[in-house]
């Protein structure tokens, strides 16, 4: 199930606008490894400055306040990296981000870990996405109406101020708990809503039962929490400035999870939709903005997808929303269905 060949073929109608304009093997060989390999070291600078370079920074400053915050000041590029260090990861799972099967699996792994999320629970949770996108376990945004409604509402909100990121932190926990609870709570938390309910919790208990990834998950969870335990370590009385760099970086993820698929029914191309960014914003992004473009394609690497947009855009009567005018739509709360349009 870690394979991309678990993504739902893409329908004839949804590719031939473009089959005239694209070949798809070209765009394949779209020069990307080049590109990902300036990213993972911007990724990797960032996250040696959020862990180390920082606190020793503070830990030089002393009591001089002025120094102390202009110490600060790079936490702001800490955090506008995180859509690059998740990007490199998402490429990862795909198998777009390096040549060598061997050595896109192992970069991906070692960012997961420097994220502190589970690369493979992440992985399979992502390719279970595309082939089930929007259905009933993956449509958060909507009203399913079990439990109370205040309740659901505070989960909605929470889930989007951090919760999602929370919730992968403490997911590695559950390879280290019997097989069999692990599989019971995941296919409680999981459900079995839907048409193909059933098949899905069936899928994600067996992944959390797994012994081989469970025992990765749990190399890889110690790895973070030995990698985390050394940075507030070495951050001493500043530790709250580690907590808050690595809560904004948590808030972007949970904040992008959803945000290409709130509120899209189910006949919308691809079940997802793209934005507008201004120029140069989609490299930090990482393309991300383009969600229905990858859904569409998602054996393409990253860097082709803004001629798809293009394409797309131009035949198209609609025009889009900026990306972050559809982050902050979030906010408007649980939709209360989900259909054709």
């Amino acid at each position: 199930m870690e394979s991309a060949s678990v993504v739902r073929p893409v329908s004839a109608d949804a590719e031939a606008p473009f089959a005239a304009r694209f070949d798809a093997q070209s765009l394949r060989r779209t020069p990307h490894v080049g590109a990902n390999a300036a990213l993972i070291a911007v990724a990797g600078l960032a996250l040696g400055y959020q862990l180390i370079g920082l606190p020793l920074l503070l830990r030089a400053a002393g009591g001089a306040s002025l120094a102390r915050w202009l110490s600060l000041v790079p936490v702001l590029l800490v955090v506008l990296a995180t859509p690059i260090h998740w990007g490199l990861i998402h490429e990862g799972i795909h198998g777009q981000l390096l040549p060598s099967r061997r050595a896109n699996e192992a970069v991906a792994r070692v960012l997961a870990i420097g994220l502190a999320i589970p690369f493979d629970a992440v992985r399979f949770g992502h390719l279970m996405h595309h082939r089930f996108t929007r259905e009933a376990f993956d449509r958060p945004d909507v009203d399913d109406a079990r439990g109370p409604r205040w309740l659901r509402r505070v989960a909605w909100y929470a889930r989007l101020l951090g919760g999602l990121y929370v919730a992968e932190l403490c997911t590695p926990l559950l390879a280290f708990v019997p097989a069999r609870m692990a599989q019971a709570l995941v296919a409680r938390g999981v459900g079995a809503h839907g048409a193909e309910g059933e098949i899905v919790q069936r899928l994600f208990g067996n992944h959390a039962a797994d012994p081989v990834r469970r025992r990765r998950a749990r190399r890889d969870g110690l790895g973070s929490l030995a990698l985390y335990g050394l940075a507030f370590a070495l951050y001493g009385k500043a530790w709250p400035v580690l907590l808050v760099t690595m809560y904004l970086r948590g808030l972007w993820l949970s904040l992008a999870d959803n945000l290409p698929h709130y509120g899209v029914s189910l006949d919308e191309p691809g079940r997802a939709r793209d934005f507008r960014v201004p120029r140069g914003v989609g490299v930090l992004l990482m393309n991300h903005h383009l969600h229905r473009q990858h859904h569409l394609h998602p054996t393409l690497p990253w860097v082709a997808l803004p001629a798809l947009g293009r394409a797309e855009e131009a035949a198209s009567m609609h025009a889009r929303i900026p990306y972050w005018h559809a982050a902050l739509r979030q906010f408007r709360g649980l939709q209360q269905g989900v259909g054709a349009r």
